[in-house]
This record gives structure tokens, C-alpha cells and sequence, in this order.
């Protein structure tokens, strides 16, 4: 029979990932701001595709409504996000001390 090790830190059960995002606010702080910058070039690349379909430059439609699509979905994620965050706080407000 096998000797049992106890497990010293409960964090060795999760994923790498999600053992890497639980050690620190920085990491959330930074991918917060990797959302919004993803968002913000998700915006940027849709407002490209719509010039080029206006001057003519754009090669279909097809891509100039899948960037859009695109900047929507990623907007309504961060909006989303938003909501969970300030819902969160409100809700921790509320807590009796």
C-alpha cells in the first residue's frame, strides 16, 4: 500500500490556469484590460471593414458583417462583465459588518 501525502495547498487541485489567476488581483486587473483591448481592436477593425465597403475597397460583405459581428459580441461581453462586477460590489455593500 501507498503512503498518502497531504496536500498542502488546495490551489494544486485546479488547472494551471486557474491556479495562476488565483494567486494575485494583478492578474485580474490585467485581464480585464486584455478584454478591453481586445474590444477596443474588435471596434477598430470593424469601423476599417465598414470605410472599405463604403469607398468600394472591401472584397464582400460577408467580412465587413463578421468583423461587425464580431465588435458586437465583444462589446456585449464586456458589458456583461461590467454588470457582474458592479453587482458584485453592490452586493458586498450590502454585507452587515
Amino acid at each position: 500500500m501507498s503512503n498518502i501525502n497531504p496536500v498542502g495547498n488546495v490551489a494544486l487541485n485546479l488547472p494551471a490556469e486557474a491556479a495562476k489567476q488565483a494567486g494575485s488581483d494583478a492578474d485580474f486587473t490585467e485581464f480585464l484590460t486584455d478584454a478591453l483591448m481586445e474590444t477596443q481592436k474588435a471596434q477598430f477593425e470593424a469601423d476599417r471593414a465598414m470605410e472599405k465597403l463604403a469607398t468600394g475597397d472591401a472584397k464582400s460583405i460577408h467580412e465587413v458583417m463578421v468583423a461587425m459581428e464580431e465588435a458586437d459580441i465583444s462589446m456585449r461581453m464586456v458589458v456583461q462583465m461590467r454588470n457582474k462586477i458592479v453587482d458584485a460590489y453592490q452586493e458586498i455593500m450590502r454585507m452587515s459588518v
